[in-house]
């Protein structure tokens, strides 16, 4: 599939975002996002809906091992035992990430 900045985010995940923000307005409830391959991509997708900043409390773009151990809490342990990424991993980038920026649900992956 082609699509052009002028169309982003693509229909499919516009669709998405916008329902994820919508369920989210209508709760009163927030989201944080904790990505890495995706680059921004999921937090760009959730800034583009309207009302944005009353769900979204932030994201990282966690792509670098340095910005792991500097905002997702990975410790060394983390290194030691790497793995790929595990869900275990994913799961504790999410709850750092919610936790320090005091979301309802963080969206995480690695």
């Amino acid at each position: 599939m082609s699509w052009s900045s002028a169309h982003f985010p693509p229909p499919a995940l516009a669709a998405v975002a916008e329902e994820v923000a919508s369920l989210l307005r209508e709760r009163g409830e927030t989201i944080s996002v904790a990505e890495t391959a995706a680059g921004g991509l999921v937090s760009a997708a959730l800034l583009s809906t309207p009302g944005a900043s009353r769900i979204y409390k932030g994201g990282l773009t966690l792509y670098t091992l340095p910005s792991r151990l500097a905002y997702a809490g990975w410790t060394q342990d983390n290194i030691d035992k790497y793995d790929g990424p595990t869900p275990e991993l994913v799961e504790g980038m999410a709850r750092h990430v919610r936790g320090t920026l005091e979301s309802d649900y963080c969206v995480s992956e690695l």
